[in-house]
């Protein structure tokens, strides 16, 4: 079954979803606590199914807590500590005023926190603007009423080198940004690598995957339980951040787990696909809300299994950005053609690399290759953000392991100039293992669903509308498009094409529920994996009238109803 029965649950009994499996960390959810609908017949059996059992529904996941502060509605407001006009920033439009923005930067993180203003008015910067300490704010007067104009890329600005995976293709395709938020360790490793013409490692544990320190192993645990055992605690601490570090196993058994196990991720060939193991390692960021003896208890739910052939441990990693933001500015690059596929030059807009509950809100980006990126990034959300201009490689991307970030109300214009030949358009892009990300009330009026390949598993697109006009990207050596629980609730697409909107032929355990009737055309995909899928489609050829409208919120709510 590969997802044509709107009905039932098939290949999965009633009895062995709802009976056999623990609540879990919510607790059990009352059929009381499923939103009202006008037609209780657009109120999916999915949805009923997973209130039941929020945290290990095997199509959907538990995406309730994703976003800075587990899902908080209020972003923080640190005081106001500096304006850049103090530090040397005129608005004249001749005047580089990137050195300005990073001195008041700089002054607010020596100060140990505090927000950093930027006026009203179009402000030149000639280099980058780095955000490397925490709790540290940038905030213009608005999107519509502050600008930076950057006149120069990233390869100008650090250098041209190739990327970590060979050949000609450009650094700028898929990292860095010119308001760059990563803590002052990752800064570090770029200076040292530029010396070394090496490309730095993107994920929290330094340039070699070996170059961490084990806290204490974990002892086996299940998805979505919320305490574990540990063998030492000594190293752990009520608000640390810590990774979770699964390896993988000569039979590739963890990777086979991320696609949900069964008989079609056991056939997959997983030896050859060399960058997809490239990430692994799989590293989870959380933090520890309490110790107890050997009992830890966690920030959020486990995502996976944890298994003694993965060898888990909480481990360290490079010192994380916290509690910093960018908010109420446009970022606008210098016009230029968008360049051919993987050769961008860094025109990038806003990146969050290393960071942990930070934020970006009300900006827009304009002109850009890249518009707004997650790399190694968790637990951030992105709110009334825009990609504008003549069109971008990626308008979003969330790679190199990102996961439980939430980026919402978010829009793509129409590309202002036509696509040059040999440029390629994304969209909502995400790839590297990253999981449980959520993408919701979106207004895409170009680009796709863009899986990247790199086996990202157990994320949300949710109450979006889209004209699918894009193409997905990654190579075969990244391995599978989709791993489990991907879910598409209420999407609208406005042209009817198909590809990577509806999935429950391409994904193995994930859910369709409510789109409108599309057809393929253009790129067409097939399944990863042999045999049943596992999928589930529900209210197919509609939009807008599944209940819960919002996957992400009616799962906020319920984990709100249950105080967590």
């Amino acid at each position: 079954m590969n997802g044509n029965d709107t009905a039932g649950t098939p290949g999965i009994s009633r009895r062995t979803l709802l009976g056999g499996a623990a609540v879990g960390a919510l607790g059990a959810v009352t059929a009381a606590a499923v939103p009202a609908a006008a037609d209780p017949g657009h109120v999916p059996q999915l949805w009923r199914e997973f209130a039941h059992d929020p945290v290990r529904h095997p199509q959907i996941p538990y995406v309730g807590r994703a976003g800075y502060g587990g899902g908080a509605l209020r972003l923080p407001r640190p005081p106001v500590v500096a304006d850049v006009r103090d530090f040397g920033a005129v608005a004249d439009g001749r005047t580089d005023c990137a050195p300005a923005i990073n001195r008041a930067l700089a002054a607010a993180g020596e100060a140990g926190s505090g927000t950093v203003t930027v006026p009203a008015g179009t402000f030149r910067i000639d280099g980058l603007v780095r955000l490397g300490h925490s709790h540290v704010v940038l905030r213009g007067a608005g999107s519509g009423r502050t600008t930076l104009y950057a006149t120069r890329n990233l390869t100008e600005l650090i250098g041209p080198y190739g990327s970590r995976y060979g050949g000609d293709k450009s650094s700028w395709s898929w990292a860095g940004g010119l308001i760059w938020l990563a803590p002052q360790a990752r800064w570090n490793a770029l200076t040292e690598a530029i010396r070394a013409r090496q490309w730095p490692f993107e994920g929290w544990t330094g340039n070699r995957r070996d170059e961490w320190r084990a806290l204490t192993a974990v002892a086996p645990a299940r998805r979505g339980d919320r305490t574990v055992t540990v063998a030492d605690p000594a190293g752990l601490r009520p608000g640390a951040l810590v990774l979770l570090r699964l390896a993988d196993d000569a039979g590739h058994t963890l990777l086979r787990h991320m696609a949900g196990d069964g008989p079609g991720p056991a056939a997959y060939t997983w030896a050859d696909k060399s960058k997809l193991l490239s990430y692994v390692p799989y590293e989870w960021p959380v933090r520890v809300t309490r110790v107890h003896c050997r009992r830890v208890t966690l920030e959020r739910p486990l995502p996976l299994d944890v298994r003694p052939e993965w060898e888990p441990h909480f481990t360290t990693h490079v010192p994380e950005l916290t509690g910093a933001g960018v908010e109420g500015l446009t970022l606008e690059a210098v016009e230029t053609p968008q360049r051919p596929h993987l050769l961008d030059l860094g025109h990038n807009g806003v990146v969050l690399q290393c960071a942990y509950d930070c934020w970006v809100d009300d900006v827009t980006v304009r002109h850009t290759d890249n518009g707004f990126g997650l790399v190694a990034a968790s637990a951030c959300t992105l709110r009334h953000t825009r990609v504008a201009g003549r069109g971008s490689h990626h308008p979003y991307f969330c790679r190199e392991g990102s996961h439980d970030n939430l980026i919402e109300d978010f829009t793509i214009e129409e590309r202002t100039v036509p696509a040059p030949p040999g440029t390629q358009l994304h969209g909502i892009n995400v790839e590297g293992l990253s999981s449980y990300n959520v993408w919701s009330r979106g207004d895409m009026r170009t680009g796709t669903f863009d899986s990247h390949r790199g086996l990202p598993f157990a994320d949300v697109r949710t109450d979006i509308t889209v004209t699918n006009d894009g193409r997905h990207g990654g190579d075969a050596s990244a391995g599978p498009l989709f791993g489990a629980r991907f879910t598409h609730w209420n999407i609208r697409v406005t042209n009817g094409r198909a590809g990577l909107v509806r999935i429950d032929g391409l994904a193995p355990y994930s859910a369709t529920v409510g789109i409108n009737e599309v057809r393929e055309f253009g790129q067409t995909d097939v399944p990863d994996f042999d045999g049943d899928l596992h999928s589930r489609l529900e209210l197919y050829g509609t939009s807008d009238v599944v209940r819960p409208r919002n996957l992400y919120e009616a799962q906020r709510a319920l984990t709100k109803g249950a105080g967590r």
